[in-house]
């Protein structure tokens, strides 16, 4: 038989119908092309199969976007008695979330044959039985549907039975074997008769089940059921025992008493749910009845007399739902993990769900928490969708535990809920948030680099990298250099560092903006101001502007004899660059020639005179003042202030005429008594050190002439104009002067002789001896020559 395919696609959903039986991998339908879908968009989206139920019967090859058979299907088991067998499943694809229902028809075809409960069918009949008399036989059963089920019967051989053949209405045919000619058990006792069962398929199937028909004497009247057929329905899960109906059968025999009634072929089914008393017709609950299973069942019933006449009727139960199934919720697809940013109807999860029980008490209804972000919408039948309602904010909820309750409408309701655990993932939405718009820094002039001199934080509600706040300072310069060559910052701890020393009086304040910024994609950032103050130190002594001092010429300030008490001489004017208090100034009069005379103000430095000028008083003054700042510790500078006491200009100008010269005269003398100091010391030293350069050579030669003296001869030596051991006079010059002497010349005069005895013995010990003399004579400060006789 040729397998076909068909497609068909309404209303977002598409229907194929295929066959059964097909064989694992059979092509069903290309989803990509029969959706209007992009083969790559199969890949990306994920998309997979969802069936509700426990058996998945098809597959999808995601590559070629190809609907495949995963498992045989065999439709008398999946579907029953039921003329029309579909499978629905859906079809999930991700980013975004897009969902398909997918319906498969499965299409019957003859793969059963008919077939007879029993192999062999025995009829009683009584040889008294008139023309016309039936006899019901079992019917063969075909699982197969439509075209495909049982058709008709045949009966061989034909001369004393034929077959009347009704149809009921459910398309099922009841089949009775009618008596032609009568029956003379005398002549025939028994017939075997062949009854087959034919279909409608292509090509047909058939069964055949064996007749023995036993001819007994004397019995003319067969049981006739009160009704032709019964209906009564039955609840599920109805006890065990409980009545469904009682059929009754009536004989016009004397002998009606004795009917017995039986179910007719039963299934396994039917033995196993149901059971009835063969004398009163009680059809009673033998098992456990599941509406879900089995929604009606058709039982046919036959009544026998004790002479083997039957007669039979059906009786039809149908199952009376109960709602005893609670719902059932699947998750075909969820995101556990979804970003703050999500936009608004954005699918969080795709539910279905599903009751088996009918009518209200499988209809089923979805819902959540009214407080979360969140809403529950349909999309298909018993098909939901979990959507966002709100916008998200990680900051304030991290997740959600949501709980989705599916509720049935029968009475009582049964519910059932399912708790989906949603994180919300951090997405860059916030910046850096410093502590403080403005940070303000104070730092000591003259401060070490690299010195910490402030430190800045900033915050970011965010998580993770998103989080990570690093800190840089705005490109900006700063008298022409840029900022970073000022100040640097550590981009992880915000600490911020001197990379100069700072000089109060060359910049006293600068600002300057930090950045802080995020580690997201983009990352995201904020700025402060800092101002960074210079604090002055006292690093600079007071400055001198008036009185200006010169090194060529003198400046005097004149006070005339007839000056007052409190007369201004002149003013010590000074300044101090430093800042506050270390620019606070005190003046004080350090030296004076006078000091009875004249005095300074502490705070202005104005001179003045204390008392009344006499004609006593000097006419030169020299006034040594000392201008103070208030720092700590204390800087200070000096200034000579030189003051004529005189009524003239002419004996102002003759006096300050010898005192410049006698100033430049001390001068002068100073500079030449600390050179003379520095010249001798130098001196002093050298000698030192050649004094006992001499020592240790004099104690190594003595060493070396006594080791080496008693194997020389000794012979004296007497020079020719001396006498043995005799000499003549030796004359001393000693010449006294003072080091001071600058004016006078001084001769040394060094004492001489020209002839002197000498012992060969100790030759070097005289020489050293009158080195180590002259060598003292030019160690003395005070040189001196005397003469003897």
């Amino acid at each position: 038989m040729a397998l076909t395919v068909s497609a068909q696609l309404v209303g977002g959903q598409i229907r194929y119908s295929i066959p059964e039986e097909m064989t694992v991998g059979s092509f069903v339908g290309n989803i990509g092309t029969d959706l209007g879908l992009e083969p790559k968009r199969l890949v990306s989206g994920k998309a997979r199969v969802f069936a509700a139920g426990s058996n998945e019967y098809f597959g999808l090859d995601k590559d070629k976007g190809h609907l495949i058979v995963k498992e045989r299907i065999d439709r008398e088991q999946l579907c029953g008695e039921l003329s029309v067998c579909s499978i629905s499943f859906n079809v999930v694809l991700e980013n975004p979330v897009e969902l398909f229902r997918i319906n498969v028809d499965i299409l019957d075809i003859n793969d059963n044959s008919p077939v007879f409960p029993r192999g062999e069918i025995e009829i009683e009949i009584s040889e008294l039985a008139i023309p016309g008399a039936r006899f019901s036989l079992e019917s063969a059963i075909d699982p197969d549907v439509g075209i495909n089920t049982l058709q008709t019967y045949t009966l061989h051989p034909t001369d004393h039975f034929h077959l009347n053949i009704q149809s009921r209405a459910d398309d099922s045919k009841n089949v009775e074997m009618v008596l032609q000619t009568a029956l003379d058990r005398e002549k025939k006792t028994n017939h075997y008769l062949t009854l087959t069962a034919v279909d409608g398929g292509k090509p047909q199937r058939s069964g055949t089940v064996k007749i023995h028909v036993l001819v007994l004497d004397a019995n003319d009247n067969a049981p006739i059921f009160s009704q032709s057929s019964y209906k009564t329905s039955v609840i599920e899960n109805a006890v065990k025992g409980t009545l469904v109906t009682t059929v009754s059968a009536t004989d016009a025999d004397e002998s009606s008493h004795n009917i017995q009634f039986s179910f007719e072929h039963p299934s396994a089914t039917v033995k196993a749910l149901f059971a009835i008393d063969s004398e009163s017709g009680e059809v009673r609950v033998n098992g456990e009845i599941d509406y879900e299973k089995h929604k009606q069942f058709k039982i046919k019933v036959t009544a026998k007399d004790h002479g083997g006449l039957t007669d039979s009727s059906e009786i039809l139960i149908d199952v009376i739902d109960m709602n005893d199934n609670t719902p059932k919720i699947n998750i075909m697809s969820f995101f556990s993990a979804l970003p703050e940013d999500a936009g608004l109807g954005t699918v969080v999860a795709i539910i279905s769900v599903q009751d088996f029980d009918s009518g209200n008490n499988g209809r089923v209804s979805c819902s959540i928490d009214r407080d979360l972000p969140f809403k529950i919408e349909s999309s298909l039948t018993n098909d939901y969708s979990l959507v966002t309602d709100s916008i998200l904010d990680r900051e304030q909820t991290q997740g959600y535990n949501i709980t989705i309750t599916a509720v049935d409408g029968g009475s009582p309701s049964l519910s059932t809920k399912e708790t989906l655990t949603l994180k919300i993932s951090d997405v860059n939405d916030h910046a850096p948030q410093f502590e403080k718009q403005t940070y303000n820094a104070f730092v000591p002039e003259n401060n070490s680099p690299s010195v910490s001199i402030a430190s800045v934080k900033a915050e970011d509600a965010d998580w993770g990298p998103n989080a990570r706040v690093s800190y840089f300072i705005n490109d900006g310069d700063l008298n022409g250099y840029p900022l970073t060559s000022y100040v640097s910052i550590n981009s992880d701890s915000g600490v911020i560092y001197a990379v100069k020393s700072f000089d109060f009086e060359q910049l006293k304040s600068f600002k300057i903006q930090v950045k802080a910024q995020d580690g997201g994609s983009p990352p995201i950032s904020s700025n402060t101001t800092l101002n960074i103050f210079i604090q002055d130190q006292n690093d600079n002594a007071p400055q001198i502007l008036y009185p200006v001092q010169t090194s060529s010429s003198v400046v005097a300030e004149m006070v005339p004899r007839s000056a007052d008490v409190g007369y201004l001489v002149t003013k010590v004017v000074a300044v101090d660059v430093d800042s506050g208090q270390n620019a606070w100034l005190s003046y004080k009069l350090q030296k004076a020639t006078d000091r009875a005379l004249f005095e300074v103000g502490a705070q202005n430095g104005e001179i003045r005179t204390v008392r009344q000028v006499t004609d006593k008083d000097a006419v030169k003054h020299r006034l040594t003042v000392v201008v103070e700042d208030n720092g700590q510790p204390s800087r200070s500078a000096t200034v000579i202030v030189n003051v004529a006491v005189a009524d003239s200009f002419p004996e102002v100008i003759s006096e300050f005429t010898n005192f410049n010269h006698d100033t430049t005269y001390s001068d002068n003398l100073t500079f030449y008594l600390i050179l003379a100091l520095a010249v001798v010391s130098v001196l002093f030293i050298f000698s030192l050190i050649a004094i006992i350069s001499v020592k240790i050579y004099r104690w190594r030669q003595n060493r070396l002439f006594y080791k080496s003296a008693p194997n020389l001869p000794v012979i004296p030596y007497y020079p020719p104009v001396y006498a043995d051991g005799t000499l003549q006079r030796v004359y001393n010059y000693e010449m006294c002067g003072t080091t001071d002497s600058r004016m006078s010349d001084i001769k040394f005069v060094r004492p001489y002789s020209q002839n002197t005895l000498v012992n060969m013995s100790r030759a070097g010990t005289v020489q050293r001896e009158k080195k180590e003399q002259e060598e003292d004579a030019d160690l003395s400060s005070e040189v001196c020559i005397r003469k003897e006789d």
